[in-house]
């Protein structure tokens, strides 16, 4: 006989940004606003954990034991928190989850397999047929891929706008628009968003946002703050940071995650008991990595732009990028990502500088301490037509520079050299 799950999900405890270590650090001695290292450490965990460890205990349970009849009839009618189902929760992802929504300032927040996952399950459960959505056009290629072509076999319609046009997003609103979405920093191109002038596009016309802010982090960028109303991580970047997991996070509101985290519960996509054990170990240093992410990305585009063989570099950090003034006023750094032309070259030419570095590994991705290192064209639009690449601003000789931790001088060695083979 198949057994019968109880209940759908159980949220997790509430998580109110007025209290940035929920359930960790006693409030006695405190400062108001304890800093990132501070929450990144201990925010959301237990003062005295399971065994009297000093570390979160892993979870390998697919399934959780009541004592009795009554114990689950009190789960149901009372709503307890406790786990019951793995699809459902791990006490591990509870204690992720109440960490990332401290860092990032939000109530709450639902942790996912992946970034994709995340996106896929945040829109998944807020959009219905005959919904619209309006992109700018800067964007991660899956998220467009997704909706383009998976989201629109059930009726949602999905319209881009130039990047940066608050005016032509506001424009495409229609009563059937439920959510404006931008990345912030976007990949590759590294425009920066307005936030303010976004979330007022949005609040004007009844229109939820999202901002993916993977590429800034919580660190740089604080979107909740600025009154956006979903923000989402990969968290297989810059929050896990070594390269060795997958994980996604959407943060905000308790009411409005709450149909969010019960759709999880049904599709499943949840991480891995493992995979939630190295989040939370990588983020006890989030703070320490991202001042050096922030330090050699800045570092190495003012090399890059100083470089003859360079013909352009976006990184927001530099006065010569469009959106230095925004990114100036809203983020704290810039991070370690830097996309960079080589000057008259054809996509061979830019390959042979990616293949002569020696400290920069070939790979996608992002965020984590080894500086990674590709050719858009290659890596991840090889399959696309010349059309296309130039619609997405992907030109032949572009890379993309993921700045790892190591030092600096180090990588502008291994650059100079690559530039100079």
């Amino acid at each position: 006989m198949a057994t019968t799950e109880t209940n759908v999900t159980k949220p997790a405890r509430n998580q109110s940004a007025a209290d940035p270590l929920a359930a960790g650090m006693p409030a006695a001695g405190l400062t108001p606003s304890p800093g990132p290292s501070t929450v990144a450490v201990h925010g959301g965990e237990a003062r005295q954990k399971v065994g009297d460890a000093i570390t979160d205990a892993i979870f390998c349970a697919s399934t959780y034991t009541f004592e009795d009849t009554k114990s689950i009839i009190d789960f149901i009618e009372n709503d307890e928190q406790r786990e019951e189902y793995g699809r459902y929760g791990n006490p591990g992802e509870r204690v992720a989850e109440r960490k990332l929504a401290a860092l990032e300032g939000a109530e709450t927040s639902v942790l996912y397999s992946s970034g994709m996952a995340a996106f896929v399950g945040l829109l998944t459960a807020k959009l219905s047929a005959g919904d619209e959505v309006i992109f700018f056009d800067e964007c991660y290629h899956r998220s467009r891929e997704f909706c383009n072509k998976h989201l629109s076999r059930f009726g949602v319609k999905t319209l881009q706008v130039k990047t940066g046009d608050y005016a032509a997003m506001e424009a495409a609103i229609t009563p059937a628009t439920r959510m404006l979405i931008s990345e912030s920093p976007t990949n590759p191109h590294q425009s920066c968003i307005d936030l303010e002038r976004f979330v007022e596009v949005g609040r004007r016309n009844e229109v939820e946002t999202l901002i993916d802010a993977t590429l800034a982090t919580p660190y740089n960028l604080r979107p909740i703050e600025a009154g956006v109303d979903y923000v989402l991580h990969s968290a297989t970047k810059y929050l896990g940071g070594h390269n060795d997991l997958l994980a996604g996070v959407v943060a905000g509101s308790n009411s409005q995650l709450e149909s969010v985290r019960n759709l999880r519960g049904i599709m499943g996509a949840v991480n891995g008991p493992q995979n939630i054990y190295l989040l939370l170990r990588g983020l006890k240093t989030f703070e320490l990595r991202m001042q050096r992410h922030n330090d050699n990305g800045l570092a190495v585009a003012q090399f890059l732009e100083s470089h003859p063989r360079v013909e352009k570099v976006y990184y927001p950090g530099l006065e010569s990028h469009r959106d230095h003034e925004v990114a100036k006023r809203t983020m704290r750094g810039y991070g370690g990502l830097v996309t960079f032309l080589i000057k008259d070259a054809d996509w061979r030419a830019t390959a042979n500088v990616v293949d002569s570095t020696q400290i920069c590994r070939i790979a996608p991705s992002l965020g984590g301490v080894e500086t990674l290192i590709e050719q858009p064209l290659v890596m991840s639009y090889y399959k696309c037509t010349p059309e296309e690449r130039e619609r997405f601003g992907i030109d032949d000789n572009m890379i993309r520079l993921a700045c790892g931790i190591e030092n600096t001088e180090d990588l502008i060695a291994d650059l100079a050299q690559a530039l100079d083979a």
